[in-house]
């Protein structure tokens, strides 16, 4: 499969792209923990079916020690039981924040009380950050079809 656009030889997304990416290594900078950043990218791009990403954060958290057990529920974590309590309020917000069509209200008052009993507010920041940012990066991979398998580990940090 080939991309229908290839970013890295387009100017034009150069320009873009290169201050877009740096808003992703602020977030890894940030005090949202490193392996709820990868659950939650995962979990946006598993609901968005963005291949290209679910191969990067696979092999991201994997690399950074993540379990082959967690990585396969992320999925399915409310029926998990091997997901901290604060992992499962970033994962709920996540798909809230995904689904923003699916409801009128987007993030429910339920769903943001629940995930700031366990994040501060710079954390609460990267976090809803986080989220958007990946359904950007999503919705570019989605859109020109970057393909999914050759990504490694640390390639683009």
């Amino acid at each position: 499969m080939d991309a229908r656009l290839d970013y890295f030889a387009s100017p034009t997304a150069g320009k873009a792209l290169k201050y877009f990416m740096s808003a992703g290594k602020a977030l890894k900078e940030s005090p949202l923990p490193a392996v709820t950043q990868e659950l939650v990218a995962l979990r946006v791009s598993q609901i968005n079916g963005c291949a290209a990403c679910l191969d990067m954060h696979t092999k991201e958290a994997a690399a950074a020690g993540e379990s082959q057990v967690r990585l396969g529920l992320v999925a399915a974590w409310r029926e998990a039981t091997v997901f901290t309590e604060a992992e499962r309020a970033a994962l709920e917000l996540a798909e809230q924040g995904t689904r923003v069509a699916d409801a009128a209200d987007g993030v429910s008052d339920e769903v943001w009380a629940r995930a700031a009993q366990h994040y501060d507010e710079e954390q609460l920041t990267a976090l809803v950050v986080l989220v958007s940012f990946m359904n950007t990066v999503n919705r570019l991979n989605i859109i020109t079809r970057q393909p999914a398998g050759e990504y490694k580990a640390g390639q683009f940090h």
